[in-house]
């Protein structure tokens, strides 16, 4: 979304800022852009921005797929032929009738580009330059659409949104499994050192190895440092419960540089090698400005 709107910008008044410079540049270009996502779908989800889709969609062309345009795949094999007959200096191939009827029948998964390097290998490849159904079949692979393993649980014809979605869901798992950890160890830290019985957390993943392990490493520390640590009032849950966001560690460490120089963004942006426009931005887009 950011970047989109980097994009919005230069369609708007051709102003752009280099990464990281404070300069603002110009520039005058033509922008043709290509999707195959259902843009409006996106747009009702919150994926693409519709101010951005609204001043890219000046001349829509709406391309069918090369399965849905009939008689193009043989002017176009017919094309690539020549091409590439040119190209290499050889009689350029050409189809019976019973291939032809094939070649417009096939689905075309890959779709014209998959036409154009079929058309290369059969004009490199056959001493033949009249391509029967014989010799063409082979060079039409099955779809393979359908075929691939199908995710339990998932609708079909989501693809890789839902698959972004498990992911994502596998990730988060992981992470809260990683910071209910981090909140045992922590709570074994101090039962070892004030000899109270241990209260496992709540939430905590059931981990068996895990208790048998931390007394080992913990009789490795000495108990003056290790009730120095425990005791220190810097020490807070917030630590034991990292994060692994990069956008909050760069949050973080703005906000501190800011406290070091008393609020004086311009010694902030030079202590985190940033420029100073870089630093109003991320300022504002953090909603440190309030």
């Amino acid at each position: 979304m950011p970047t989109q709107a980097r994009l919005l910008r230069v369609l708007e008044s051709g102003e752009f800022l280099k990464v990281g410079s404070s300069k603002v540049e110009k520039t005058d270009v033509r922008i043709v852009a290509a999707t195959n996502v259902n843009l409006t779908q996106a747009i009702s989800e919150g994926r693409f921005r519709e101010d951005l889709f609204y001043r890219l969609n000046t001349v829509p062309i709406k391309i069918p797929a090369l399965r849905d345009r009939g008689e193009d795949a043989a002017l176009l094999f017919r094309k690539f032929a020549s091409d590439f007959a040119e190209k290499y200096q050889m009689p350029a191939i050409h189809l019976t009738e019973e291939a032809k009827e094939a070649l417009v029948k096939y689905p075309w998964p890959g779709n014209v580009r998959q036409l154009k390097n079929i058309t290369e290998q059969i004009s490199i490849i056959e001493t033949n330059r009249e391509i029967t159904l014989d010799i063409l079949k082979p060079y039409l692979p099955e779809p393979i659409v359908g075929t691939l393993p199908a995710l339990f649980g998932v609708k079909q014809g989501k693809g890789f949104e839902n698959e972004r979605e498990i992911l994502y869901k596998v990730l988060f798992d992981m992470r809260q499994d990683i910071t209910d950890l981090k909140k045992t160890v922590g709570d074994m830290m101090c039962a070892q050192t004030s000899s109270e019985p241990l209260k496992p957390h709540a939430d905590a993943p059931s981990i068996h190895p895990v208790p048998a392990l931390i007394p080992q490493q913990l009789h490795r520390v000495s108990e003056s440092s290790f009730s120095k640590e425990v005791n220190d009032e810097n020490i807070n849950v917030e630590e034991l419960e990292d994060t692994l966001s990069l956008d909050e560690v760069e949050r973080e460490m703005i906000v501190k540089a800011l406290s070091k120089h008393r609020g004086k963004r311009k010694d902030a942006a030079h202590d985190l090698n940033i420029s100073e426009r870089t630093l109003y931005r991320k300022i504002k887009e953090y909603g440190l400005d309030k």
